[in-house]
């Protein structure tokens, strides 16, 4: 009996480590196909929700990638960041903030990441294969090993058919879950540097504010 009992109480961990194994193992084949890409060009849904303070909030944005650059547009505002500095350019109040972000700083994570956030810093879980308005899914739970992240947990979706990230939502501890969904994503599209340095001559009527 007591065997039995050892054997019972041993299969959850010998369970849970099969599905870190299987988790890792869709993860790598998704870093190996992204690391592939010399851009990406992706359009996309932002939504937020709060069950507690009944909010439901959805955006659409979209957001062009070239290694650690970006320009992203969602809310009316557009971000430039060229690797080093970040232009922030509220449209409806015409005026652009000018900063040097800390990569390290939680609040100020680069856009470019949610491609390859999986890869540092996580436990993994899979959930198993799924249906996601018609699309087969891989499901994938990610826990932080760091307990201070503002977040409990991130849940992946991975399309099954091209081993590309479907969706993004993060559980996060406030009450406050963000999900971003994937529209349509296409890879290696020509990118100027230029294009992720704000154009100030562009826009003469708008105040600059530098932050540095």
């Amino acid at each position: 009996m007591k065997k039995l009992l050892l054997l019972l109480a041993l299969i959850p961990g010998f369970m849970f480590a099969q599905n870190a194994e299987k988790a890792k193992e869709i993860l790598d084949q998704v870093t190996a196909k992204t690391k592939t890409y010399k851009t990406i060009k992706a359009s996309f849904s932002f939504s937020l929700e709060n069950l507690q303070e009944d909010i439901q909030e959805e955006y659409t944005g979209t957001i062009f990638i070239k290694g650690d650059k970006y320009k992203a547009n969602l809310m009316d505002v557009d971000t430039y960041f060229d690797g080093k500095t970040l232009w922030t350019h509220m449209i409806d109040a015409e005026e652009v903030n000018i900063d040097e972000p800390d990569p390290d700083d939680e609040e100020t994570l680069n856009p470019a990441s949610i491609f390859t956030i999986y890869q540092t810093g996580f436990k993994y879980a899979y959930l198993g294969e799924k249906d996601s308005n018609g699309t087969a899914v891989y499901s994938i739970d990610l826990y932080p090993i760091n307990r201070d992240k503002p977040y409990s947990r991130i849940k992946l979706e991975i399309t099954k058919d091209n081993m590309q990230i479907n969706k993004i939502q993060q559980i996060s501890k406030d009450g406050n879950n963000y999900t971003i969904l994937i529209n349509k994503l296409e890879s290696n599209t020509p990118m100027d540097d230029s294009m992720f340095v704000y154009n100030e001559s562009a826009n003469p009527n708008v105040d600059i504010i530098d932050m540095r």
